[in-house]
């Protein structure tokens, strides 16, 4: 009960995912910190990144897309995590901002022509892989959930909360002390 045996440790860990924006593709990035106490639930700090692809908008004779990011508090059970394989369930929840941004190729120059920040709870599935006693690889899927807003330009169709809300497909590389 008063053992020497130390039950805490910590983590950094970095993701690179897939998900649609917009209904577009789009590759996320991001990284977190999280303090695992004993062994079953890690509380941190991360963000995610994100790009989705440009594609033509007529209306406004350039090429369009997404881009913005996200952080927050991680909450995040573990559940048997000494087994090689396991569960983990992060939860983020946080703000976050989206820009409308117009890709110029002529100039080579891109504009952010709207901006908008919002509210996110990001909840998670991982199926965790003890790979060595320091790290630790993840394959998992999320689901986005946003405050209302919209972005865009006059002359464009609007880019609503919703473009942003869906599943996204996650690689995680964790490395650190379990």
């Amino acid at each position: 009960m008063f053992g020497n045996e130390n039950h805490n440790g910590a983590y950094g860990a970095f993701t690179i995912g897939y998900s649609e924006i917009d209904q577009k593709q789009a590759v996320l990035f991001g990284g977190r910190f999280e303090w695992i106490i004993g062994h079953s639930i890690g509380l941190g700090f991360g963000g995610s990144g994100f790009i989705n692809e440009a594609y033509y908008e007529l209306s406004l004779n350039s090429d369009v897309f997404l881009t913005g990011g996200y952080g927050g508090f991680y909450i995040e059970p573990i559940v048997m995590p000494n087994f090689p394989v396991h569960l983990s369930f992060p939860i983020l929840l946080g703000a976050g901002g989206i820009s409308y941004v117009t890709d110029n190729w002529d100039n080579h120059n891109n504009m952010i022509e709207d901006t908008e920040a919002f509210l996110i709870a990001e909840p998670g599935a991982e199926i965790e892989l003890n790979l060595t006693r320091y790290f630790r690889l993840a394959l998992g899927t999320s689901y986005k959930f946003t405050t209302p807003f919209n972005i865009g330009l006059p002359n464009s169709p609007d880019v609503n909360s919703d473009s942003l809300k869906g599943f996204s497909f996650l690689m995680t590389f964790k490395f650190g002390r379990f």
